[in-house]
């Protein structure tokens, strides 16, 4: 079957449609953040709900049955979510925005993952853990792969390795691969035992001598030129981002959700408590009102610088405009402070919720663990990446591949 047989898609729920959608499932969700940490993964009932919701095919392919939306509305669906359950919204997204880089590669690796199973699911663990040995028709892989979140319900993952250079070919170079790989092909092993994130599933996945065909391949270095294969048929303006800016900003629109629902945690929790010493009210604290009003104003200033970074970026994606090296390196540098800013900002209420905040049955101490887990996320590093956009706005090359 080839995208041009498959059937005209019916109506897809609207941006605010999708956004009601995600807000109807905070009380849910909220409910069920003890149990999904303490399962180590996004609870089954969950991930059933939200398939039926459609949240993992905001931007897949209409004529697969998506919804094709831009980017900008999974950032906005992961961040509502991220304020009642950081861990469910993590795999959310990253579970649905792999069903944007899809489309970027060979139309035949969209028929491979959607043809048969419309709903099918996919993971990752980009990392080039893996060893890598070209072969006829494409590569033979294996390793170990940490991190793959949201890994047990999928049916496909994105597993990454460094291509081998030959040396008897000149024009051979060192490039970064991401092999989309079948359920048949890996296993799961379940190492994830960590202190933040918890409900997010990381897994290990391991690989025993697996043929991946040259096709079900994504460079990094085509990403960067923005020159992937499937980007002549998938040619929505949905599709005309980079993948590196795409990828990263997603994790921060989780990061920020965090930030979000600790202020509202806190400033929840703050209104009626009394002082355990003297009886007196905590909104009196001085103390606690400073930190309110600084948490308060950093997020509403992220939030909103946030918003307007997705909106400039998809006025030229769909204007078909071109996202050269300099503007990428400013855009990837802008979200990962704004992650920054978001641990900065907990931290700052954290640090005002007393003893009541590290109970485990305070939200207040999640909130607190999941977003330095997600902080020390390889992609939000802000010390590597202040180096790279700091040498670009110096007039230098940017380090960072992942733009």
């Amino acid at each position: 079957m080839t995208v041009s047989m498959l059937k005209p898609e019916s109506r897809s729920p609207s941006e605010a449609e999708l956004y009601s959608i995600a807000r109807s499932l905070l009380p849910t969700l909220q409910e069920r953040a003890a149990a999904t940490e303490k399962a180590r993964m996004t609870l089954p009932e969950t991930v059933e709900e939200v398939r039926k919701l459609g949240l993992y095919d905001i931007c897949k392919p209409k004529v697969y049955g998506g919804m094709e939306h831009h980017p900008e509305v999974l950032y906005q669906v992961s961040k509502i979510l991220a304020t009642a359950c950081p861990s469910t919204a993590w795999t959310v997204c990253l579970t649905a925005l792999h069903s944007w880089e899809v489309p970027l590669l060979d139309p035949k690796c969209a028929e491979d993952v959607w043809g048969e199973d419309p709903d099918a699911l996919i993971s990752s663990s980009y990392a080039p853990f893996g060893k890598v040995k070209k072969v006829e028709g494409g590569y033979e892989i294996s390793g170990r792969w940490p991190w793959s979140s949201g890994c047990d319900p999928c049916n496909w993952v994105f597993l990454g390795g460094m291509k081998p250079v030959d040396k008897y070919d000149p024009e051979s170079a060192p490039d970064q691969l991401a092999f989309l790989i079948p359920r048949t092909d890996y296993i799961i092993e379940d190492t994830w035992h960590v202190a933040g994130l918890c409900g997010t599933g990381s897994k290990d996945i391991v690989v025993e001598k697996a043929f991946v065909p040259e096709y079900r391949t994504h460079s990094f270095t085509e990403a960067l030129l923005m020159k992937e294969h499937g980007r002549k048929t998938f040619n929505g303006s949905a599709y005309n981002y980079p993948f590196g800016c795409t990828f990263v900003s997603a994790l921060v629109s989780v990061t920020l959700g965090m930030a979000i629902g600790a202020n509202q945690c806190f400033v929840n929790s703050m209104r009626d408590k009394l002082a355990a010493y003297d009886g007196a009210k905590v909104t009196d604290d001085p103390f606690v009102r400073q930190r309110t009003a600084n948490a308060n104003a950093m997020i509403r200033s992220i939030d909103s610088f946030f918003k307007q970074r997705n909106s400039a970026m998809r006025k030229i994606a769909e204007a078909g405009g071109t996202f050269d090296l300099e503007l990428r390196s400013e855009w990837k540098w802008d979200v990962v402070w704004i992650a920054k800013q978001a641990m900065e900002a907990t931290n700052l209420v954290f640090k005002a919720s007393g003893g009541g905040g590290i109970r485990n049955e305070s939200p207040m101490q999640r909130f607190f663990r999941d977003i330095h887990a997600a902080s020390n996320h390889a992609a939000l590093n802000a010390d590597k990446g202040s180096i790279s956009a700091g040498g670009v706005f110096l007039g230098g090359s940017p380090t960072d591949v992942l733009i």
